[in-house]
């Protein structure tokens, strides 16, 4: 099974929008391993989004990710990293295809309601700056023979 990092942002927690973008990872069949609503501090922000320091929007970033709290959860699944961007969708919002989240519910590149890991960017390095070993959890889902065939679960 694969891991991976989604923050709903600012954006997510005042529009209300918490329990739907939750819902369509629950629905899909992704596995919440750990959820958690947190205030990101400066030096978080620069160790997560440290590529982007340099550029004229970074201000703006941070100061966004800091306005109101983030909810951060770990997914797991069959790629799951690949299904969590199928469903979060393009990152500008007015340009994601309809039927994901940032396709119905977003308009904006920065304001786009989640960041997800990008598998080039070591989701599980993600994870760690996020949460610790102990806020994460192994439980067995009762559907899972409903959600995969045999042979993907090996």
């Amino acid at each position: 099974m694969e891991r991976t990092l989604v923050l709903i942002k600012p954006d997510g927690l005042q529009r209300n929008l918490i329990g739907e973008i939750i819902g369509r990872f629950e629905r899909k069949g992704l596995k919440i391993i750990g959820l958690k609503m947190i205030s990101v501090d400066d030096l978080k922000i620069e160790e997560h989004y440290g590529k982007y320091m340099d550029k004229p929007f970074f201000k703006h970033l941070k100061r966004f990710m800091q306005s109101a709290p983030v909810i951060a959860m770990v997914l797991e699944g069959v790629e799951a990293v690949s299904a969590v961007r199928l469903i979060a969708g393009a990152t500008k919002g007015r340009e994601a295809d309809a039927g994901t989240i940032r396709g119905d519910l977003a308009m904006s590149m920065q304001t786009n309601l989640v960041h997800i890991s990008d598998p080039e960017e070591d989701p599980e390095a993600e994870i760690k700056l996020f949460f610790q070993n102990k806020e994460l959890f192994d439980y067995e889902r009762v559907d899972l023979n409903f959600l995969y065939s045999p042979d993907e679960l090996r």
